[in-house]
């Protein structure tokens, strides 16, 4: 092995070792290479359709080598990693090729252009686009290869120009020449391939499953030669194979992430060093590649999720607490698009188990994002209104775009028309006009002040639109953004003490945002036209984001949907005088365990976010008093008031006199001292208490 051989990509590694594997399929790979090497292109789309498992993606990795050995500008798109949409296409291929903006052409910086398109099925709703709007871009002489598990539609072969352009292949299971070539490649012993070969009827997938069970077992393992499901079997059997204990958590951590990284590993299985679970992860044939990690193969991960849930199920929930909390300490920190695909990423770990999130079209999980609203959307928006809710609710609309537009995001089709949009509006900032012009507006104001007005610094926001083109309030691309832009709002705002969701026929509703602790409010339904609306309201002084978030995980986990857990007491909203008497009190009674567990400070939003929990204990209130304290030491002006009041509650002396003698001060300059410190230490806890900090600042979607 050469030195440069030595320092080589382990990615590289494994991606020749996959090569020198990959047997078969001949006849696709003489029509790609004549094309290839043709002067003038015989066709400029191969489209090669099978179903999944059969081997596409591995095709396009030899056909991408041949390109490359040519000197092509080989350009690769997986729709797994790809927003749909004609922009991130567009930025995609930017990366490699010079794309002008408009429809200039597309040109290649060293080349002829060769463009790979894998999971094209990720990629239907762009169909139209790509077929008429950028291949006619490219060069004459590039050649584009499309994968996906669908023939092309009609539309390919009804467009007359295209007819001739266009090679159509559809890929089938191995012969069993090219199966037994496969063992061999993969060092099976003879006397087994004709075994493996009844079993795996050619399907690719299948027989590299076969392999894995093969050398893990050390052969010699029996199969019942027509399994009703051969990937679900293998696996199972697979599974039964691996001793190692840190490779069965290995893949429970990559069947729950939508990827799986290295750090992902380490932190999810406690480990000092995972560079080895990783490295065999990514060496099984069911565990691909992508742009942000590995993922397996989606006919295997259900079945993993599934037996390794049933296997041992209070590993399977450790293990998904660790991976959720990986995620959501990176969307703590993330921004933008950034963050809101680690919040599909944070959903996604909950896909087969019973949710309390909202509902969800799966098969559109993570597709569109939410965008600003744009001026030429206003008209569409208010039509959507008007279609479903009618013209009084799109007057309603319309005031609102006039006032905060900010507040308005948009889902998209691929092709940049209106999907759907949803409306988030700051009550707070709204003007006593502005809300008691639309009736929901009012009804969420009025209850958010009901007992307890809303103090200085606090704010109350409302989800006032939900619509999609398609199914209004129903699972849709716009349904699944509501969650995404609702949670990233959570985030952002500070001080947020109540959000409430605005939904039309309420009643079918009730249940399942109760267990998402956002109960309907009680008596503040409201009409406008002739539809009926509920309001449904989580109560943040009293569950604190992060503590709503393990409480969603908790109850997907414990699978308990029959009915919600006992509520906390709700959150105690004092004034500003009774919650300075509080902390002076909680002061005097330091030490005072007893004392400190009866102080209303517990019930108090300070304690519950600082604590990070809805049940704060008198231990929890000692460690934020003492948090308190300690800030007096950021500043040396400051030292005598720490002195003085860590002789009077931390390091009690006898007697107050006893305190200023230990100090060696006159018993009147340590009072002041004490007073300008406890001073201090209510003003410290009554910041915290009326604005929480958030996480993030607010941004733009």
């Amino acid at each position: 092995m050469s030195g440069n051989d030595r320092h080589g990509r382990l990615g590289d590694v494994l991606r020749s070792r996959r090569l020198d594997r990959f047997v078969g399929r001949a006849a696709e790979i003489e029509v790609f290479q004549t094309a290839l090497d043709a002067d003038d292109v015989p066709f400029s789309v191969l489209y090669l359709h099978g179903p999944g498992g059969v081997g596409k993606s591995c095709l396009i990795d030899v056909l991408a080598a041949r390109a490359e050995r040519r000197g092509a500008q080989v350009v690769c798109l997986d729709g797994r990693d790809l927003p749909v949409s004609a922009e991130a296409v567009l930025a995609a291929l930017g990366e490699s090729l010079d794309v002008p903006k408009g429809e200039g052409p597309i040109s290649s910086r060293r080349g002829r252009i060769v463009l790979l398109i894998d999971s094209y099925e990720r990629l239907a709703p762009l169909d139209d686009w790509l077929r008429t709007r950028l291949m006619p871009r490219l060069p004459q002489t590039a050649l584009t290869l499309i994968a996906g598990r669908a023939a092309p539609g009609a539309a390919w072969r009804a467009d007359p120009a295209w007819r001739d352009l266009l090679r159509v292949v559809s890929l089938r299971n191995l012969t069993s020449d090219e199966s037994r070539e496969y063992l061999r490649r993969c060092g099976v012993p003879m006397a087994s391939h004709n075994r493996l070969i009844e079993v795996a009827h050619g399907h690719p997938l299948g027989l590299s499953l076969l392999v894995d069970v093969d050398v893990a077992a050390g052969g010699g393992v029996a199969y019942d030669p027509t399994p009703p499901d051969l990937v679900g079997a293998l696996l199972r059997r697979f599974l039964d194979v691996v001793p190692d204990l840190q490779q069965r958590r290995a893949l429970e951590v990559c069947a729950l992430a939508r990827m799986t990284t290295e750090s992902l590993l380490r932190e999810a299985l406690e480990l000092d060093d995972a560079h080895h679970l990783f490295t065999w992860l990514r060496s099984l044939s069911f565990v691909e590649a992508g742009v942000d990690g590995l993922f397996p193969h989606e006919l295997a991960r259900d079945v993993l999720d599934i037996d390794l849930r049933w296997r041992d199920p209070d590993a399977y929930k450790h293990t998904c607490r660790r991976v959720r909390a990986h995620i959501h300490r990176n969307l703590e920190t993330a921004h933008g698009h950034a963050q809101q695909r680690a919040i599909y990423d944070e959903k996604f770990v909950f896909r087969n188990l019973p949710s309390v999130l909202s509902p969800v079209d799966w098969t559109a999980w993570g597709e569109r994002y939410p965008e600003p609203v744009r001026a030429a959307d206003v008209s569409a928006i208010l039509d959507l209104v008007a279609r479903y809710e009618g013209p009084e609710s799109a007057d309603i609309a319309a005031h609102w775009l006039d006032r905060q537009r900010d507040g308005f995001v948009v889902i998209r089709e691929p092709d940049g028309t209106l999907r759907g949009f949803l409306a988030l509006l700051d009550l707070t900032a709204a003007s006593v006009q502005d809300r008691a012009a639309d009736p929901g507006a009012q009804a969420a104001w009025e209850r958010a002040n009901s007992p307890d007005a809303v103090r200085a610094g606090e704010i109350v926001t409302q989800t006032r639109f939900v619509i999609d083109s398609h199914a209004y309030q129903a699972p849709s691309p716009t349904q699944n953004a509501t969650p995404v832009v609702t949670l990233q709002r959570y985030l952002q705002t500070p001080s947020l003490a109540f959000d409430f969701l605005t939904l039309a026929d309420p009643d079918r509703w009730n249940d399942y945002f109760a267990l998402a602790d956002l109960p309907r409010v009680d008596g503040a339904d409201f009409t406008v036209g002739n539809r009926r609306y509920g309001l449904f309201c989580h109560n943040f002084r009293a569950v604190p984001v992060n503590a709503l978030l393990e409480l969603w995980t908790e109850r997907a986990l414990t699978q308990d949907i029959t009915s919600p857990p006992a509520r906390p007491p709700d959150v105690l909203v004092l004034s500003e005088p009774d919650f300075t008497d509080a902390v002076r009190r909680a002061l005097h009674d330091l030490h005072r365990a007893d004392l400190l567990a009866r102080s209303p400070l517990l019930r108090t939003r300070l304690l519950r976010e600082r604590a990070g929990t809805i049940d704060p204990n008198a231990g929890d209130l000692d460690a934020v008093l003492r948090e308190a304290v300690a800030t007096l030491r950021q500043h040396p002006r400051d030292d005598k008031l720490l002195r003085a009041v860590e002789r009077t509650y931390l390091r009690p002396a006898a007697t107050q006199e006893g305190a200023a003698a230990a100090l060696g001060l006159p018993f009147s300059t340590y009072r002041r001292h004490l007073s300008q410190g406890v001073a201090r230490i209510v003003a410290w806890c009554w910041a915290r208490e009326s604005t929480v900090p958030s996480m993030n600042r607010p941004e733009h979607y």
